[in-house]
């Protein structure tokens, strides 16, 4: 990797001294390690306190840095892939375009910190902080994610496929055009949270909270949204075909132009919804879901449903 050892004359404006070796050093042995030269040693930077540091490009894979402390550190373009990063402290570091694959990063603070076009595929993520993180066309693709909190994070054309996330907290969230490709999601939160043109294609959301979240034009082709709440959300112009939407709570969500070929709606709570110029629906999809006088049907038409009425029919 280019620039894998940076000189300590243009990157360290005073020398850092890391248990009696300068980090340049250190750096130079864990290159010769990652080599097989028998000279070489596995970086180490365990609990150290290595605020504002700059290490653009450096080669850290495999590093321990086990409860390291990085406060705004410049980590841009930095190998970190199979590292050790549990507890480490990363507030408002940059790390755009960083290699973070098949890192754990439990418990790692990155609050505020710049994840730009990083790579944090199959990394593990639990009980992370990475809340107002900048996270633009990050990859988590096949991260295991858990009781991680993403609040207010920007993940705009962030890719999640396969990932596996349980109790995670995206509320307020913008992940505007992200791909959730057959991902896996349970018990997460989105309250609040912009995401217009997400792909949710094929993906298994049980039991995922979208109050009031902002998901116009999305897709949820044969998703699993299987008792997922999306109260007062902004729905219109989705793609639910052939989406499992048992239990699902639509209540007071705008729907206008959705699309419900083939989906599966037992039991699905449209009251108070605007189901306006909503396609594809058949008159046994409707029937067997939740409508109310507060509904709008897809002719335009307040409810409730009556089968053979053909409000199901958008004008």
């Amino acid at each position: 990797m280019t620039n894998s050892v940076p000189s300590s004359a243009d990157v360290f404006k005073e020398p850092v001294v890391v248990r009696g070796r300068t980090i340049q050093e250190v750096l130079k042995s864990h290159v010769a390690w990652l080599n097989g030269d028998g000279t070489g040693e596995r970086a180490d930077l365990s609990g150290v306190t290595l605020n504002d540091i700059d290490l653009n490009g450096c080669d850290l894979r495999s590093a321990l840095l086990v409860s390291t402390t990085m406060l705004d550190a410049n980590l841009g373009g930095v190998n970190l892939s199979g590292a050790q990063l549990l507890g480490c402290d990363l507030e408002r570091a940059i790390l755009t375009s960083a290699d973070l694959t098949n890192s754990d990063l439990t418990e790692a603070k990155l609050q505020f910190a710049f994840l730009n076009s990083a790579n944090l595929s199959e990394s593990k993520l639990h009980s992370a902080t990475l809340k107002k993180a900048h996270m633009q066309r990050a990859r988590l693709l096949e991260a295991s994610i858990q009781e991680s909190s993403f609040w207010g994070a920007d993940l705009t054309e962030s890719a999640f496929h396969q990932a596996k996330l349980f109790d995670c907290d995206l509320s307020e969230s913008v992940f505007e055009r992200a791909l959730f490709l057959y991902t896996r999601a349970h018990l997460c939160r989105f309250r609040g949270a912009r995401g217009l043109g997400a792909n949710f294609t094929s993906g298994r959301l049980d039991s995922c909270d979208f109050t009031a979240a902002d998901l116009s034009g999305s897709k949820f082709h044969r998703a699993n949204c299987t008792r997922s709440n999306f109260h007062r959300g902004d729905l219109r112009d989705c793609d639910f075909r052939e989406a499992q939407l048992c239990g699902v709570d639509f209540s007071r969500a705008k729907l206008l132009r959705a699309r419900f070929g083939d989906a599966v709606l037992a039991s699905a709570d449209f009251r108070g919804a605007d189901l306006a110029s909503a396609r594809e629906i058949a008159p046994e999809q409707l029937s067997q879901a939740l409508t109310d006088e507060r509904t709008i049907l897809p002719n335009g038409t307040r409810g409730p449903y009556i089968k053979h009425s053909r409000a199901e029919r958008p004008k």
